[in-house]
């Protein structure tokens, strides 16, 4: 799951930051500040608003919700969850901060915990369907990795659902592993803790991920791949697991501020090396502008999203050929520390991204 903090975002900031009025102009201020920040993806700048206000006002629960999404979006985990769960003991009715409670403990790995706090919020929001549909998909992930087996591995745990997939978790973690080294060779940064993969039917994997039907993996803090054909297909496995791999690489740069183009060009164009299809297509059509490729592929269509991959692959590609594996990690923790992007690119790539943008791949 990925963290969400442009809401209803907005909506939250400006009916928050509308009720400063009944509280000291200065405080009132610093939290409009920090709603603003928010709203406009600066989590540090938020932080250090809410830090004020709060030292003026610390039983105010919604300036510990906004404390609390803003150590998220920064990927303080255990801070945000002191500032959500000290919102709920000021005010049990801030829903808000229970379902970003519920978000980020999930994140975090306590899934049972989660459920519990989602459990919660659907007594008090009976008519909040998204979280009554994200509390029951939760439930069907819990219930089916409860009964699955797990295959241990010296960088990843692969859970499958029985002895028929024991073959195919075997041939997962060999996949893995190699991923492991040539991608995390490349960019100079190998993840210290043990990434968890689940192996899922197709329909399983439509039905927790809410993926596309394009997809053929996801990443969500935890690496999701449904079987398919897979062991009818050893090059197929390598190149999903690769993909989602860098995907948890990239996320322990940077958990945020990293374009979709980038983020998904990454994983495409380290799959296996050969992008001759994303060649093929693009030079069949014009290329996507690349600020046109910042938010996820989730909702397009089947030829857009192969478009958009495939374009966003060759960036990836000559970036890797120009600057290197590690510029773009130091790429990407810059802007996992907040650093603009286009300032960040500059100091690292060594030209403007509209000049990168500006050159045909």
């Amino acid at each position: 799951m990925r963290w969400k903090c442009a809401l209803p975002a907005l909506a939250l900031a400006l009916a928050y930051a509308s009720l400063g009025a009944q509280i000291d102009p200065k405080t009132a201020l610093a939290e409009r500040s920090g709603w603003n920040a928010l709203t406009a993806g600066q989590a540090h700048v938020a932080a250090e608003a809410f830090r004020e206000a709060l030292a003026s006002d610390p039983k105010n629960a919604r300036l510990h919700l906004g404390a609390g999404l803003a150590a998220a979006l920064e990927r303080r985990d255990p801070d945000a969850k002191d500032e959500f769960e000290r919102a709920l003991a000021l005010d049990p009715k801030l829903l808000d901060a229970r379902r970003r409670l519920g978000q980020l403990v999930y994140r975090m790995g306590d899934h049972p915990g989660a459920i519990r706090i989602y459990e919660t919020l659907v007594a008090d929001a009976p008519d909040d369907g998204e979280a009554r549909d994200t509390l029951e998909r939760w439930r069907r992930d819990a219930e089916l990795q409860g009964r699955m087996q797990q295959a241990i591995g010296s960088h990843f745990t692969v859970s499958f659902e029985g002895p028929a997939e024991t073959e195919l978790a075997a041939q997962a973690l060999e996949s893995l592993d190699r991923a492991y080294w040539r991608i995390g060779q490349l960019l100079g940064i190998y993840p210290p803790d043990p990434i968890g993969v689940v192996l899922y039917t197709t329909e399983q994997f439509r039905d927790i991920t809410r993926s596309p039907s394009w997809a053929a993996g996801a990443y969500d803090g935890t690496i999701r791949v449904p079987m398919r054909g897979a062991l009818d297909s050893p090059k197929e496995l390598d190149r999903v697991l690769a993909h989602e791999f860098t995907h948890a690489l990239i996320r322990t740069l940077a958990a945020r501020g990293v374009p979709a183009w980038l983020n998904e060009g990454l994983a495409t164009a380290l799959e296996t090396g050969d992008l001759a299809w994303a060649e093929t297509r693009v030079h069949r059509r014009e290329p996507v502008p690349l600020r046109r490729l910042q938010a996820g592929f989730g909702r397009l269509s089947g030829e857009q999203a192969t478009i958009a991959y495939a374009t966003s692959a060759l960036a990836a590609r000559r970036l890797l050929e120009e600057a290197g594996g590690f510029a773009i990690a130091n790429l990407l923790r810059d802007l996992g520390a907040g650093v603009d992007f286009d300032e960040a690119f500059l100091h690292r790539i060594q030209r403007t991204f509209a000049e990168f943008q500006a050159t045909p791949f």
